[in-house]
């Protein structure tokens, strides 16, 4: 099993970047009118099924990278030396190429010195949490004291092929599910800072216990790749659902049975950010009150690794109270793994 409870790490600082470019679902509908007409949709299917009112896309020309620099850069604004960041982590699903790291062109665009070290993770939309998890053990045995994790995601290629492939195919209606959650993309980029607890602020937000479970007999359900220039992705959403309520119930089972946890009262939930009908499952399954998530999907889509870090980020904006708050973190990537992560526990 794996399980671990952190006791000298903390989150010393949290920044996100949104891009200017808005894309409500019914722009993506119009842009959809061949389909649409042929198979007779209504107009508002797609934000009535998802819940997802609106997104954000970078410019064609942005890439990962810049993305993540960009939310790095604010990070580093608000008080974190750059001199002292000892490991960089890049962990989106998109990345500038195949190699070197995405990482490497993000240690350039911020100017982080020669002592740092730098690596790309990726595990889906899971990614940006076990970067937490790798970087929180590294700090608790004593060979780092500070890392960054950035993740910057665009999903507009993505979109844009999926728009291309429905309109000029003659799919049915069954055969346009596999596309589906194509549509719930969005865009992001998210950075934080965690470090040691001797380097914290007052009143920063602590780690706490995390679980991990993971089945990957459901790998086939979600599956992306290249094609030449563009991206294709095709997604099982239904069975997925299903496969993901099973492998974080499991999860939160075992979580539960942490001594520190049996007994947690957490102000805040956050999950990761897919939509309204996930949402509401997982909440569901695992029992927990709906009125202590926290959700930003309306008007951000699905920002893949960005999106649980980015919303726990814009939770303790709107709230700065909420960081010194009990909340726990429920991770999910397509794969498919699943990691439970405490704060302030």
């Amino acid at each position: 099993m794996t399980e671990t409870n952190f006791k000298n790490v903390g989150i010393e600082g949290m920044a996100y970047a949104l891009p200017p470019d808005i894309y409500p679902s019914l722009k993506l509908e119009d842009e959809l009118a061949p389909l649409y007409q042929r198979l007779k949709l209504p107009q508002g299917r797609l934000e009535l099924m998802t819940g997802i009112t609106e997104r954000r896309f970078w410019p064609s020309s942005h890439r990962p990278s810049d993305a993540s620099a960009e939310a790095g850069r604010k990070l580093i604004a608000r008080g974190i030396k750059k001199e002292g960041i000892d490991l960089l982590i890049h962990s989106s699903v998109c990345r500038d190429r195949l190699e070197p790291a995405t990482a490497s062109y993000v240690h350039r665009l911020l100017g982080l010195g020669g002592n740092t070290q730098i690596l790309d993770i990726s595990n889906a939309c899971l990614g940006f949490v076990n970067a937490i998890i790798l970087a929180a053990g590294m700090i608790e045995s004593g060979q780092i004291k500070r890392a960054m994790i950035v993740a910057g995601e665009n999903g507009k290629p993505l979109v844009d092929r999926t728009i291309k492939i429905l309109n000029q195919e003659n799919l049915s209606r069954k055969e346009i599910k596999p596309f589906f959650a194509n549509l719930t993309i969005g865009a992001g980029a998210v950075a934080w800072s965690i470090a040691h607890k001797a380097l914290l602020p007052k009143e920063s937000p602590v780690l706490g216990s995390f679980v991990c479970e993971t089945d990957t007999s459901y790998n086939h359900l979600c599956e992306g790749d290249s094609s030449g220039d563009e991206l294709v992705m095709q997604t099982d959403s239904e069975e997925l659902l299903h496969a993901g309520i099973s492998v974080a119930s499991n999860a939160w089972s075992r979580f539960m049975q942490l001594d520190n946890i049996r007994t947690l009262n957490p102000s805040l939930i956050v999950t990761h950010q897919v939509g309204k009908v996930h949402t509401k499952a997982i909440f569901e399954a695992l029992s927990l009150p709906l009125e202590k998530n926290y959700s930003t999907f309306e008007n951000l889509g699905n920002c893949g690794s960005v999106s649980l870090p980015l919303t726990y980020t814009h939770a303790c904006e709107n709230s700065t109270a909420l960081q010194n708050e009990p909340a726990i973190l429920l991770g999910i990537g397509s794969g498919l793994s699943s990691i439970m992560l405490s704060i302030n526990s």
